[in-house]
């Protein structure tokens, strides 16, 4: 149970803002995310969400449902319709806690699994847009145009954001 700490009113607010950036960085920088063939996607809100996991102790924050309420959320501000990442949200924090128990949490291991859940979405995300004929493009093209960019852009985000997030939790928890 999550007790009465900042991190109770923090978590939320954190994970709203990491929503609002992703639709901010979007609209600040157009031609650099989203310059053909290539397209970078931002997943800063899958970011807190992951951290959140391995910073949330002997705390026990509803991941999963933040998660889902978080993917529900993404899918009808950003594409105007409930999509696939009310799934997916809710699989990359259950993927993490997953590794999170196999692997030590560090810098390291951590960018590891982002690594990991980045590509998960990505994949979920062409698949589900495959199949009810959202994209057309082949596999090779969005692993080339759309997995590699957002990669980058994800795991540079992840290296910029770790300790300050991490300093974060431990102000919140205490």
């Amino acid at each position: 149970m999550l007790r009465v700490t900042k991190l109770r009113y923090g978590f939320p607010i954190g994970l709203l803002l990491f929503f609002y950036l992703d639709g901010i960085l979007g609209a600040a920088f157009p031609r650099q995310l989203f310059s053909a063939p290539y397209a970078m996607s931002s997943y800063l809100v899958v970011l807190w969400l992951v951290l959140s996991v391995f910073f949330e102790d002997e705390l026990q924050i509803p991941l999963t449902v933040w998660a889902a309420i978080a993917g529900g959320f993404f899918d009808v501000y950003y594409t105007g319709i409930w999509g696939i990442f009310v799934f997916v949200f809710p699989i990359v924090v259950a993927l993490t806690r997953a590794c999170y128990k196999a692997f030590p949490i560090n810098f390291l291991s951590g960018l590891l699994v982002y690594f990991i859940d980045i590509t998960v979405i990505c994949t979920l995300s062409y698949f589900g847009n495959l199949v009810v004929h959202m994209t057309s493009a082949s596999f090779a093209d969005m692993l080339v145009d759309s997995l590699a960019p957002t990669l980058a852009y994800n795991l540079a985000a992840y290296v910029i954001l770790y300790f300050p997030v991490q300093w974060l939790f431990n102000r919140l928890r205490n």
